[in-house]
């Protein structure tokens, strides 16, 4: 069942990144005056097509859901006719052909603007970003952070939620491994500090929150279940709301720590699970999906803890915006995410940063299944962080990619004629071996995640 909803959203997900790609192509190629002859989601042979009256383009559904195209009326490729020359793309103003080619990334970062902004207009649940306890091997702990401090903000962004302030601390020690954190004292006095890793190499994207070594405070909870994730594990082996854990492999089970600790300290092996329902005792096997979590490898099964009434405003908050304060923010996580994936990209490329940071379609599927699993939010954040990797890697000057046409067409500014079309094939078979072998990276490095 999980493979079907994981098939299922990973074709979601392309579908809609790869039709506002190629809608931002069609939109201004069509105010740009250039005809279009095909708009296709999809490559290879049609499921699906349709022409509207008095439009020249034809809307195609293809059957393989790995990208998608626009097809313009270009002299390079068709024979033209002399009253249909103006409409040709090659006869377009180098700006036009320009402003066309940009349009495919930049309506993905948009898309990726938008979500972010719905996300917090709409808001989302989280735990209050209280510190709870410290890693010792983290920096944090020999700081002059204390359990109980609230965390307020980090470098002047403001960290409401722990999923907000754990994503800014990530953010922040991945790009320049330093940040400044600004804490609530239990008084109320604001305190800041600065958390540096100093001249130690910048953190896998993995281990980043390690390095910080900060943790929230969490409530502690019986070993009861609150939610199962569909087609996870727990769902798998017959695991219900409100199912109470006893015991596992004869070990008695006190609280949902205990419950956690055991379940991620058995990554691929079978547990025997003894639980009450309905006042009943019920036992069963369950065998935790082993992930890679930093540098270990942990046991995850897809459940959630029952959380009673009289800990949510304890322990939880909802972290929500207005409209109009929803559009700055949005901007600058939509900013601050294209930034990082930059230095990320780059990071890989000089030998900095581990190609165990790329995802392939197999991850990419996996996650998609999962946030949808969860909810609408994680779902909507999911989309938004992929429409950025997308928006950022086509403007990557790779030929075969939006960005290598853009580099064309500034030669072409700058030497006032265009580049010649058998360099420009040249660097194609270039880009296009770079690109596979690029793909083959990421799908070796899906498959030893699988395998552990």
């Amino acid at each position: 069942m999980q493979f079907v909803i994981s098939l299922v959203s990973f074709v979601v997900v392309l579908g809609i990144l790869v039709t506002i790609h190629e809608f931002g192509h069609f939109w201004v190629a069509r105010r740009c005056g250039v005809k279009v002859l095909r708009f296709s989601v999809g490559f290879g042979k049609p499921i699906f097509k349709f022409k509207r009256e008095n439009d020249p383009t034809e809307y195609v559904v293809a059957g393989i859901p790995l990208g998608g195209y626009v097809k313009m009326l270009d002299e390079n490729e068709v024979d033209v006719s002399d009253e249909e020359k103006h409409l040709a793309f090659n006869n377009k103003p180098l700006l036009s052909r320009f402003l066309i080619v940009l349009a495919g990334p930049v309506f993905n970062l948009l898309f990726a603007f938008i979500a972010f902004w719905l996300i917090l207009v709409l808001g989302e649940d989280g735990l209050k970003p209280i510190v709870g306890s410290f890693d010792k091997q983290g920096i944090a702990i020999h700081s002059s952070v204390e359990v109980g401090d609230e965390i307020v903000s980090i470098n002047n962004r403001p960290a409401p939620i722990w999923r907000v302030a754990a994503g800014l601390m990530t953010s922040e020690m991945l790009d320049k491994g330093k940040f400044e954190l600004t804490v609530a004292k239990p008084g109320g006095q604001l305190h800041t500090v600065v958390l540096d890793i100093g001249d130690a190499k910048l953190p896998e994207a993995a281990d980043a929150l390690s390095r910080v070594g900060i943790w929230p405070r969490t409530p502690v909870l019986q070993a009861m279940i609150g939610k199962v994730v569909e087609g996870e594990v727990g769902d798998k082996a017959g695991l219900l709301n409100g199912d109470l854990i006893v015991s596992v492999n004869q070990k008695e089970v006190n609280n949902w720590g205990d419950w956690v600790t055991l379940t991620r300290a058995n990554a691929d092996t079978p547990m025997a699970i003894t639980l009450i329902r309905e006042g009943r005792p019920v036992e069963l096997m369950l065998t935790p999906k082993g992930v890679k979590d930093g540098s270990q490898r942990v046991g995850r099964i897809g459940v959630a803890p029952f959380i009673p009434a009289d800990l949510q405003s304890d322990y939880y908050k909802t972290y929500s915006l207005g409209m109009l304060d929803a559009v700055g923010e949005a901007a600058k996580q939509t900013i601050s995410y294209s930034l990082l994936t930059v230095k990320m990209i780059g990071r890989m490329l000089i030998g900095q940063a581990s190609l165990d940071n790329l995802s392939g379609p197999i991850s990419i599927a996996q996650y998609a299944g999962q946030t949808a699993s969860i909810g609408l939010i994680a779902f909507l954040k999911f989309l938004a962080f992929v429409s950025v990797s997308l928006g950022v890697m086509n403007l990557l000057p790779i030929p075969m990619l939006d960005g290598g046409h853009l580099m064309f067409y500034i030669i072409e500014a700058i030497k006032g004629k265009p580049v010649s079309k058998k360099v420009q094939a040249g660097f194609m078979r270039m880009g296009m071996m770079a690109l596979m072998s690029l793909m083959i990276i990421a799908v070796i490095a899906d498959v030893s995640r699988l395998l552990g």
